[in-house]
């Protein structure tokens, strides 16, 4: 995995979760689990990405749309559970 893919789901990730601490305050457990369910969802989406044999070497902005909606769902996922679980 090249650099510039490290660096976009990492940045993509952190800024999820915090806009995500920021944006949806119920449900949450504070904003480093945001944080951190935001790396966590980024580098799942990537993986499944390549899992899927989709080529890294699409670029940094389908890498960053792909850690974008891993994150998003993440935490989405997250703030169902704790409310409906």
């Amino acid at each position: 995995m090249k650099l510039d893919i490290v660096a976009t789901w990492l940045l993509v990730g952190l800024m999820v979760g915090g806009m995500t601490g920021f944006l949806i305050k119920p449900g949450g457990y504070g904003v480093i689990a945001d944080l951190l369910l935001g790396l966590a969802g980024s580098l799942v989406g990537i993986a499944i990405f390549n899992a899927l044999a989709m080529s890294s070497e699409a670029g940094w902005l389908v890498m960053a749309l792909v850690a974008f909606a891993g994150a998003a769902s993440m935490l989405v996922g997250q703030r169902w559970w704790h409310t409906h679980g």
